[in-house]
């Protein structure tokens, strides 16, 4: 697959700026792979550049790097004929403020702008106990930054679990919305509503999910993502 037009920096050189261990990889080469395979899939149209901006939901925790979300996404999004390439910009561990810090470098080190940005953060806030008002004015910042830069944006919703409390839960969980009305972006309201409820797609941690809740997680949320994607030339 050629991405000579839709490259990022060096690994290395993100690391250094940034200090994370593994900032932005290309979109996995199994993914052509799996779309090749299929003769009477034919992949049409402008390239479509998506950003794949979050935490380890995205980065692929303890998976291969052809079965991460923006990967398994790619591969799905081609199936349908679609001309997408998804960057993976997933960091495991990021909380918003970490991902807050590293947008504006992950964004330049682009050579072109991406036609969408799916912000998939917020879960290792709730692990750390973060204040919603922290995790809120983060993704503000975050958003305010993709709004300047004209980008449209999908919205990869969290929610907090019970034991918060319910002042802490209500506070947290409606932030999405809030957010995602606020600035007209698109919103997937919670994005592991199809696998939390089931163990077998979840990896033994009990966070992360399998080969195979990765693939759920796709085929729930794809459609939300060729929503988000602006006609062709129009962002």
């Amino acid at each position: 697959m050629c991405l000579a037009r839709w490259s990022i920096m060096p690994a290395a050189l993100l690391t250094a700026a940034c200090g994370s261990e593994a900032l932005v990889e290309k979109s996995a080469a199994g993914s052509e792979t799996a779309v090749a395979d299929r003769e009477d899939i034919v992949v049409t149209g402008p390239e479509r550049r998506i950003l794949a901006f979050g935490n380890s939901l995205f980065a692929g925790y303890n998976v291969a790097s052809e079965d991460s979300y923006p990967a398994k996404l790619e591969a799905a999004l081609q199936a349908r004929g679609i001309n997408a390439h998804v960057a993976n910009a997933g960091v495991s561990g990021d909380t918003s403020a970490a991902g807050l810090q590293r947008l504006a470098f992950a964004l330049d080190a682009l050579e072109e702008k991406p036609e969408l940005v799916i912000l998939e953060l917020g879960g290792n806030d709730l692990l750390r106990g973060l204040s919603p008002d922290e995790t809120r004015a983060n993704f503000v910042a975050m958003l305010d930054t993709l709004k300047e830069r004209d980008i449209p944006v999908l919205l990869m919703g969290m929610r907090s679990p019970p034991n918060y409390g319910p002042e802490f839960q209500a506070a947290f969980d409606g932030l999405y919305p809030e957010l995602a009305q606020r600035y007209g972006v698109q919103l997937v309201p919670f994005f592991l509503e199809s696998i939390y409820d089931k163990p077998a797609l979840i990896q033994p941690d009990r966070i992360h999910p399998t080969e195979e809740g990765i693939e759920t997680l796709v085929q729930a949320t794809i459609a939300d993502v060729v929503e988000a994607l602006p006609e062709p030339g129009a962002s």
